[in-house]
This record gives structure tokens, C-alpha cells and sequence, in this order.
């Protein structure tokens, strides 16, 4: 199916080294220049007494600094703005679709969009890394919490053959974080996709609101639950 392929948009040649710069590359770029723009609006004018936006704004950094420092503890310091973006990139991600042209065949003519916007989360490729990123901070986490010595104990506990288990235990958390968000988005998507072939002009805003809106936001905020779960129980000590 072509709604299903990674189209190549370019192809960098750096030292000789050709470099395929794909659609997910270019939108995953256009939600972070969104994401900077809109940081950029809504903290150039920021006054003592909030109000609108500050208001809302400030309340949303409140809340996720509490929750940064009921979790990591120590580390909320540097792990709060990283959960936080995490968030707003992939909400962004996962709904930014709803921005893309639709094509429309119906009473004999066509209309085919000069463009399309596909969420970059249909790609294994950033799910899989976003994932890698989560286990290694899990990992890092871990041994600035414990120390290597204290780390390596943890592998052992609850009793030392769980060892092997327990090391089984982060590419199965990797595999789940990067498979989970991956099959719901490019589901969601194949689904959209489908209904707009099938009905184009009133069905596909009905049911954008729940594969787009509803369904994008509960998937950001699973795979930032999970990261920040598994960051806790890796910074957590046990009475060993």
C-alpha cells in the first residue's frame, strides 16, 4: 500500500557518504520547529501576574514539575523538562496529520494534494529510537542512583537467579515502548486512510477525533507513563 512507504525526499552526499533524508525526517523536523515557535510566542512576554496563556502555561509546568519530583526524586531536576518534551513531541507527532491535504476522487474529477503530512510515528525507525533513548536513561539513571556496584546488585534481586531475567527484562521494555506506539499510530493511520478513500468528505473529521485527537494523545502519554515508570524503578533502592 503507498500510504504504508517511507518516500525519500532527498539524498545528502556528506564525505562520500550518501544520506536519504525520508518524510519522516522532514516532518519530525516541522514538529520541532512548531514546538520552538510556539515556546518562543508564548514566553517573549511573560508577566508577574499571569493571565490566558501564562496562566495555562504555568500551571502545566507546575504540574509537571510536581510529578518530576514525586518520581525521580533528585534527578527531577533534569528529567522533568525531558518527560515534559518527550510529551509535546509526540502528542505533535501523532495528531500533526490532521494538518495534510486529502485526496479526493468523486463525480468523475480528482484532486491530489501537492503534498502529505504522515505522522513520523508511523515509522518504526523514530519509535524504535525514542524507545533506545528511554532504556539508556533508564540505565544511566540507575547507575547514578545506585552506583555501578549497587547497579549490578539490583540485576541479582530479588534472589541472583533472576539475573538473566532481569537483563531479558530491558529489551523486552525496549521492544514494548517502540512496538506499541508504532502499531497504534500506523494503525490508526492505515484505518484514517481507508475511510477517507471510502467516504472523503464527512466521515474522516468524525473519526479523526478519535484515531487522531483521542487516540494520539493517549499513546504520547503511555509511552511517557512507561519511561518515567521504569526510570522510577531504576532510581528507586531497595532494602537489599
Amino acid at each position: 500500500m503507498e500510504a504504508l512507504e517511507i518516500k525519500t525526499i532527498f539524498t545528502l552526499t556528506v564525505l562520500g557518504l550518501r544520506i536519504p533524508i525520508t518524510e519522516t525526517v522532514i516532518i519530525s523536523w516541522l514538529v520541532m520547529i512548531i514546538l520552538i515557535a510556539g515556546s518562543v510566542l508564548l514566553t517573549r512576554k511573560l508577566s508577574i501576574i499571569p493571565a490566558g496563556p501564562q496562566a495555562i502555561l504555568e500551571s502545566g509546568v507546575e504540574f509537571l514539575n510536581n510529578f518530576a519530583k514525586n518520581q525521580f526524586g533528585a534527578f527531577a531536576r533534569f528529567l522533568g523538562p525531558y518527560m515534559g518534551s518527550l510529551f509535546l513531541f509526540l502528542l505533535l507527532a501523532n495528531i500533526i496529520g490532521v494538518l495534510s491535504p486529502v485526496e479526493i476522487r468523486a463525480f468523475g474529477r480528482e484532486f491530489t494534494p501537492l503534498f502529505t503530512i504522515r505522522p513520523p510515528t508511523r515509522d518504526i525507525n523514530v519509535t524504535a529510537a525514542l524507545a533506545v533513548i528511554s532504556i539508556a536513561l533508564v540505565v544511566v539513571c540507575g547507575f547514578a542512583a545506585r552506583g555501578f556496584a549497587g547497579w549490578f546488585k539490583h540485576l541479582l534481586y530479588p534472589i541472583p537467579i533472576m539475573l538473566p531475567f532481569n537483563i531479558m527484562e530491558f529489551g523486552t521494555r525496549l521492544l514494548s515502548l517502540a512496538l506499541r506506539l508504532f502499531g497504534n499510530i500506523l494503525g490508526g493511520f492505515v484505518l484514517m486512510h481507508l475511510i477517507e478513500r471510502l467516504l472523503p468528505i464527512a466521515l474522516p473529521m468524525i473519526c479523526s477525533l478519535y484515531f487522531d485527537f483521542f487516540d494520539g494523545f493517549i499513546q504520547a502519554g503511555i509511552f511517557v507513563f512507561l519511561t518515567s515508570l521504569y526510570i522510577t524503578e531504576a532510581v528507586k533502592v531497595h532494602a537489599e
